[in-house]
């Protein structure tokens, strides 16, 4: 894949995803779209790359074949309608949004104006648009749209070696929902234990540099061993008295997101050979709280 992509929206994904192509050699030039009259500071911008960038949202050059709505969700559909007012496609132009939990719908403007129209979201966390590209790079995306639409997806994620997942539109809320336990709910557990070693006695840098090793190992454990295999803890060795100080000393906040886990976690331990008798003992403090 090589070929110019215009990127609507030069924030933080936006960035990213043009740095990423650009790095993997999978582009002869980007044009970014935005509000603003000057671009934003970033290496793509400092002649290294060829990168230009256009005031508004059309319309989009002959040359694109690409066009890729990198905007926040509740944006999306609005600017496909600037875009397609902007004028018609550029002959065979793909549009891609990159949003997890919306189709391909909110580009029905663009498909009026001859796009082929997908959707293309990273399941990765970019919160730094200067070293985003990297994590770009290997994740797995999820995919929908039309057959061009998705031919030029599969083309974008081959050439960043990422990891291709066809999700059917109806089923888009429930895979976006996964996304948010595996990030979003994954740093509110992060602000929970830093609060609760607060109440221990320790700082919240300490706390976190003190358990980011041990999430960042659990994970790892996730991935080589599997989730019966990576499950360790009380729940897991079926001891009910340790549970049971923990929820004596947490505050009542603290016990009802402890206690709503520990039922998932008896769940995972029963399946993993928790017996029967020690599961049902942990179901019934739990439960309880």
């Amino acid at each position: 894949m090589s070929e110019t992509i215009g990127i609507i929206g030069p924030g933080r994904l936006g960035l990213s995803l043009g740095s990423a192509l650009a790095q993997a050699g999978a582009v002869d030039s980007l044009v970014y779209f935005g509000r603003a009259m000057e671009p934003p500071p970033h290496p793509l911008f400092d002649g290294s790359v060829p990168a230009t960038y256009s005031t508004g949202y059309g319309p989009v050059p002959a040359g694109v074949r690409l066009l890729v709505l990198a905007v926040p969700d509740d944006a999306v559909h609005e600017v496909a309608n600037e875009v397609a007012g902007a004028g018609p496609a550029p002959g065979g132009c793909v549009a891609l949004h990159l949003s997890g939990a919306l189709s391909t719908d909110v580009l029905a403007p663009l498909s009026g104006a001859g796009y082929a129209v997908g959707s293309m979201h990273p399941l990765q966390t970019v919160a730094d648009p200067w070293s985003g590209a990297d994590r770009l790079r290997g994740c797995a995306y999820a995919l929908a749209g039309d057959p061009a639409a998705l031919r030029a997806a599969f083309s974008v994620v081959s050439s960043l070696d990422g990891r291709p997942l066809v999700i059917p539109p109806a089923l888009r809320p429930l895979y976006h929902s996964a996304a948010v336990f595996a990030s979003n709910y994954v740093v509110a557990a992060a602000a929970v234990l830093a609060r609760t070693l607060a109440e221990a006695g320790v700082a919240e840098d300490e706390a976190i540099a003190a358990v980011v090793p041990l999430m960042r190992g659990t994970m790892d454990n996730v991935q080589q061993l599997g989730l019966g295999a990576a499950l360790t803890g009380p729940v897991a060795r079926g001891d009910v008295d340790t549970v049971r100080l923990h929820l004596s000393r947490l505050s009542s906040r603290e016990r009802h997101l402890y206690s709503a886990l520990g039922l998932e976690t008896v769940n995972l331990a029963r399946a993993a050979g928790l017996d029967p008798e020690r599961a049902e003992e942990l179901e019934e403090l739990l439960a309880d709280r």
